[in-house]
């Protein structure tokens, strides 16, 4: 079986993980990014396309101009519907789509014949969207009988909107956030799958305990509260704080390991519950503090999570603080429960799963 993922950008390592898994499994696969991931990730093809809106600078300059027809929140505005369905924001977004497709269509047909994309038999498109907004390639996919499979993550269905074409013939839609599965009708739950066996438990804590918060935007972590709470505890001599922000995925790892408390999130900006962040931080056995809302606690009852909110975070470091032991007895069951949800032998088995329940011979 030959296997295509198309996405936007590298952007927590997964396509680089997925490769490697299918390929274990006697498969080819291939894995084709618009942009260089922001974080050193290792890349297949990638088409180095300009307009990288995942660059933060130029997020910041679409978000100013999604206020003139959202208001304040801008770009971050969720998007009514189920699911929510993507158009042109305005006239602005009409004519500047207009072009960047224009600029984009004769690198994307010669990546398509120098690389025979055609010919794949599955293809993921993560974030659910073809290379231009006519939906070319996925038509032509569809008329040659292949299988389509969406990855849903963030923005895609709360500030965008599916792709009106891919979404109507779309074999399989997937996500790993949870409150996705209630902005789409057809859409199931994936683990985020990682190599959690790449790092062993923390066995020594700091003798000042040192707490590590990693935003890559702080709007959707709610960082401010985050870090405000830190640097106060910084400054009392209780913790020695490190904000882990605009560098390289290799040495975020390498500070995040050094860190004894690891806090991912507080609010449901960004989506429910926790991502790759605190998928690091626990396969480093690390005791790690996120917000997990009712539905989560629902949905994953046996988590590891220390659960903390706007209100309740400084007290919960400060009592995390004097109970050293608790600290690493969440750590060591941190390690645990990653290993049988995320690991990506794990997660690769559920993949496969849904592979055979379209059809696909596995």
């Amino acid at each position: 079986m030959r296997i295509l993922y198309i996405s936007p950008e590298n952007t927590v390592g997964t396509l680089t993980l997925w490769k490697k898994e299918h390929e274990s499994r006697g498969n080819e696969c291939r894995t084709l990014t618009f942009f260089q991931s922001s974080k050193g990730y290792k890349e297949d093809i990638c088409l180095n396309l300009p307009f990288n809106f995942t660059n933060s600078n130029m997020a910041s300059i679409r978000n100013f101009l999604y206020q003139l027809y959202r208001g304040k929140e801008g770009y971050y505005k969720e998007k009514v519907g189920f699911p929510p369905i993507w158009t042109p924001e305005g006239i602005i977004d009409k004519y500047f789509l207009k072009i960047k497709d224009f600029i984009w269509k004769p690198l994307i047909l010669k990546a398509i014949k120098e690389f025979r994309l055609y010919d794949f038999d599955v293809i993921h498109f993560e974030s659910g969207m073809d290379f231009l907004k006519n939906e070319f390639f996925v038509r032509k996919l569809k008329e040659k009988g292949k299988k389509i499979i969406c990855h849903y993550h963030g923005e895609d269905l709360r500030s965008r909107g599916v792709m009106p074409f891919i979404n109507k013939v779309a074999d399989l839609n997937l996500t790993n956030e949870l409150d996705l599965l209630k902005k789409h009708p057809n859409i199931e739950y994936l683990f985020l799958p990682f190599e959690t066996s790449v790092f062993s438990e923390k066995q020594l804590m700091n003798d000042k305990i040192r707490v590590a918060h990693a935003p890559t935007n702080r709007f959707y972590k709610g960082s401010d509260k985050i870090i405000k709470i830190c640097k106060k505890l910084a400054q009392e001599g209780k913790i020695d704080f490190d904000l882990i922000e605009g560098v390289s995925n290799k040495i975020a790892l390498e500070r995040k390991q050094k860190s004894d408390i690891f806090i991912d999130q507080i609010g449901d900006k960004g989506g429910w519950g926790y991502g790759m962040n605190s998928i690091e931080s626990l396969s480093m056995g690390i005791c790690t503090l996120t917000e997990m809302n009712d539905a989560y606690k629902l949905f994953i009852k046996d988590h590891p999570f220390v659960n903390i909110n706007n209100k309740t975070i400084e007290k919960v470091l400060r009592n995390l603080i004097l109970n050293r032991k608790k600290i690493i007895s969440y750590g060591s069951r941190g390690k645990d429960w990653v290993k049988n949800n995320h690991d990506i032998s794990e997660v690769g088995d559920k993949l496969y799963f849904y592979y055979q329940s379209i059809g696909l011979s596995v």
